[in-house]
């Protein structure tokens, strides 16, 4: 059996990204797969790999076209930037996704500038 790679791991990190984001639990995802809620976290984990067949399920359930698991995904070889593995594993959170939304919801540069400060400053 292969073993997941990164890019297995990007697409879990968008399949639980995309569930999250539609505010649908792991069982109800589970149910529609025909899967155990068990399976679905260790799709999302990126410890089991997801086939394509099953990818093409998630994509109807998620109302997502495939593609959307392979956006911005980088070849292996290629100049394109790859984002680094913190971007993923903060926007596959409940909290992380909604900060994002409301942090892009401001409109004034200057406040979410006021906003990154303050996090860091409370990061220390």
């Amino acid at each position: 059996m292969k073993r997941p790679n990164a890019i297995d791991r990007q697409i879990a990190v968008r399949v639980r990204m995309r569930r999250v984001a539609i505010d649908m639990s792991q069982e109800k995802l589970a149910a529609q797969l025909g899967v155990s809620f068990q399976q679905v976290r260790k799709y999302e984990k990126g410890i089991n790999r997801i086939g394509a067949g099953r990818l093409q399920r998630l994509a109807e359930i998620l109302q997502v076209p495939v593609g959307f698991f392979f956006d911005d995904i980088s070849k292996p070889g290629t100049k394109q930037a790859q984002l680094p593995s913190y971007v993923f594993d903060f926007l596959a959170t409940a909290d992380g996704l909604a900060l994002s939304r409301a942090f892009m919801g401001i409109r004034e540069a200057r406040e979410r500038r006021c906003i990154v400060i303050l996090a860091e400053a409370m990061a220390i």
